[in-house]
């Protein structure tokens, strides 16, 4: 069972711009950031941990540009599944190698899934295989992605 998260706190500017750095580059030193927010070493430092302990930052890690990294097919794939089955299949989702977002969902379908695959011969198998396997899965659409554009989250630069 998961512990529970403390209640949200507002973001503030240097908070948000803390966030905005950090998602650029995730290896940004504390020294660095400081400099770049405008605050001490010891602020910079408190508010990331505070930001990690509020569960604001889930993790760290490098932005991948799937294609150079040989997975050239991507796709969005949206599932209808049985009632009260989200647990289930989240599970079975989160297993399968490429899935790199799932979501719960409201409207026509229940369920978003972006996947990233080598190419679009283990896109099929992974959908006419491994998804439509599931017993819980009642239908899935295949949504190919020709192309992806990251987005600055906190678009009201410091630069």
């Amino acid at each position: 069972m998961l512990s529970p998260m403390p209640p949200a706190r507002p973001l503030d500017a240097i908070d948000r711009d803390i966030l905005r750095l950090l998602q650029t580059d995730g290896r940004a030193s504390v020294r660095s950031v400081a400099e770049r927010v405008h605050v001490s070493r010891a602020n910079a430092y408190a508010r990331i941990n505070r930001l990690i302990d509020d569960g604001v930052i889930r993790g760290f890690g490098a932005r991948v540009n799937h294609e150079r990294a040989g997975h050239g097919a991507s796709a969005y794939i949206t599932l209808k599944i049985v009632q009260n089955s989200w647990r289930t299949v989240r599970a079975q989702l989160q297993a399968l190698p490429g899935a790199a977002h799932i979501a719960l969902v409201s409207g026509d379908f229940d369920v978003l899934l972006l996947v990233h695959t080598p190419d679009n011969r283990t896109l099929r198998e992974l959908v006419l295989t491994r998804l439509q396997s599931i017993p819980e899965v009642l239908s899935t659409r295949t949504l190919l992605v020709f192309e992806e554009t990251d987005l600055d989250p906190y678009p009201d630069r410091l630069d």
